[in-house]
């Protein structure tokens, strides 16, 4: 953890850089204009500095991208509580989105949240879901890179 968020901590005691390229570890306030704060930390990441911007949590800090990803669950996936064991466990791990039956006896919904914990809920829509539902396949479609949130909780959808 770096004690003073604002300042590289590849710099020196007496506040001479030590990174690679040394024109670009100096003292970087943290109340500098947050646009391109995101090239910003991507750049001097490479050179082992750690820059927060105020607001930015420290996991988006490090590196855990938004993402979204629709998926769709195919077997015994209806009539046995998938849905609300979904939403359960999208919730637990701070994910957003939805989550719905379809005409075609499978569930499908779309998941947005932090790359780490979508990742480990697609794992549990593909090994897990509900007590009593047996799954077959899940497929996971359309997945992008996403500036915001577009779900402010998970939902499902009847």
């Amino acid at each position: 953890m770096v004690s003073d968020p604002g300042v590289c901590p590849s710099l020196a005691k007496d506040g001479a850089p030590r990174c690679a390229l040394k024109s670009f570890c100096r003292r970087i306030p943290v109340s500098a204009p947050l646009a391109g704060v995101g090239l910003l930390i991507t750049f001097l990441s490479t050179f082992g500095c750690l820059v927060r911007a105020p607001g930015l949590s420290v996991s988006m800090a490090e590196g855990d991208t938004l993402i979204s990803v629709d998926y769709e669950v195919f077997g015994k996936v209806q009539g046995v509580f998938f849905r609300k064991y979904t939403q359960a466990e999208g919730k637990k791990l701070g994910l957003v989105g939805w989550v719905q039956n379809t005409d075609q006896g499978t569930v499908q919904g779309q998941l947005q949240g932090p790359t780490s914990k979508v990742r480990h809920m697609q794992e549990w829509l593909e090994t897990r879901g509900s007590p009593k539902s047996h799954i077959d396949k899940a497929s996971f479609n359309n997945e992008k890179v996403i500036l915001k949130l577009d779900y402010s909780d998970f939902q499902i959808v009847k």
